[in-house]
């Protein structure tokens, strides 16, 4: 299933064809997409170079690995995040390495890399949800997280599946139409509110 994005200006087909169903088909990532989705987040830009990223993840060819990364998504992620065959979260190092100040720019830095991957995954015809519905206080103790680093979101990773599996309302996301707000609403020129020129 697809549910490309009706777009006002003409954008690349990887940025349109981008979604995040919760249907999963039973099929598992290849070892070699993987590959590919791991390096495509390496390659992000970020502040001073400092690649501020951590990525846990769990594959559902090792069951009980799978089963602890589900283990740290909230109920309403769990009901759905069990079918998909990559679960990931992510973390933020919170400090540059290079003078050990905060580094306020961590979480856009690890937005950018998880960017990069779901624009990898969608050029691979697999797709991405992310979540901000994880357990980070579980996160830390099952994953022995270091002081200094934040969990961030969460990732589910797979093949599109059959709405039909998942629950009702649920369901009823999945096929409801993709909205975005209008570039009036976020792009402004001049001064606060108001609209430039070329829109």
């Amino acid at each position: 299933m697809e549910k490309p994005a009706d777009t006002q200006f003409p954008i690349h087909d990887l940025l349109s064809r981008r979604w995040s169903p919760r249907a999963f088909a039973e099929r598992p990532v290849e070892p070699g997409k993987i590959q590919r989705l791991l390096e495509a987040a390496r390659w992000a830009s970020s502040c001073f170079n400092e690649q501020p990223w951590v990525l846990m993840m769990a594959t559902v060819d090792q069951p009980p690995e799978h089963v602890k990364l589900l283990s740290c998504l909230v109920e309403g992620n769990k009901v759905w995040a069990k079918r998909a065959p990559l679960l990931m979260i992510t973390f933020a190092k919170m400090h540059f390495d290079h003078n050990g100040k905060p580094n306020s720019h961590a979480f856009h830095d690890v937005g950018l890399a998880v960017g990069n991957l779901v624009v990898q995954a969608t050029a691979m015809d697999l797709v991405v949800h992310q979540m901000a519905g994880i357990l980070p206080e579980i996160i830390r103790t099952s994953y022995a997280v270091p002081d200094g680093y934040e969990p961030v979101t969460g990732l589910a990773i797979g093949y599109s599946g059959d709405p039909s599996s998942l629950p009702e309302e649920i369901r009823e996301r999945e096929l409801a139409p993709r909205s975005r707000k209008t570039h009036q609403e976020f792009v402004f020129s001049k001064t606060w509110g108001e609209t430039p020129d070329i829109l």
